[in-house]
């Protein structure tokens, strides 16, 4: 199988053994992102919607490395650390998707890395 790694700057380095991005068969899967300043590599925040924001962000840097947007997105995945957020976490997301509606499963898990409050990851299409 033919893939390209994508790998940017403007999102967290991989914390394990990982690539932030793979394209393959004219789709870009992306590794979970949570709240990682690119930087220094903290978690931004410590509510919701702050983590939600800076995670969103990250995927965006990793899906417009790939020479792309979030308009290619077909399916997202979000793991949320206590599903009492939903309603804020959304709140956020409607501002990064807002004609566009990607498929989306949103699901609580017992504890993300870092112990991060969301873990956001997609898959878009290479052409739209």
């Amino acid at each position: 199988m033919d893939f390209q790694i994508i790998q940017t700057d403007r999102a967290p380095a991989a914390i394990g053994p990982y690539s932030q991005g793979i394209i393959a068969n004219g789709f870009l899967f992306t590794a979970g992102q949570i709240a990682l300043d690119p930087k220094s590599g903290e978690i931004i925040g410590d509510d919701i919607q702050t983590q939600t924001r800076q995670a969103l962000t990250n995927l965006q840097a990793v899906v417009q490395a790939a020479d792309i947007s979030l308009e290619n997105v077909v399916k997202m995945t979000l793991f949320l650390s206590d599903m009492n957020d939903f309603s804020a976490m959304n709140q956020v997301y409607e501002q990064f998707f807002t004609q566009h509606k990607p498929a989306r499963s949103a699901v609580e898990v017992s504890r993300l890395p870092k112990d991060a409050l969301v873990e956001v990851e997609a898959v878009a299409v290479l052409e739209k």
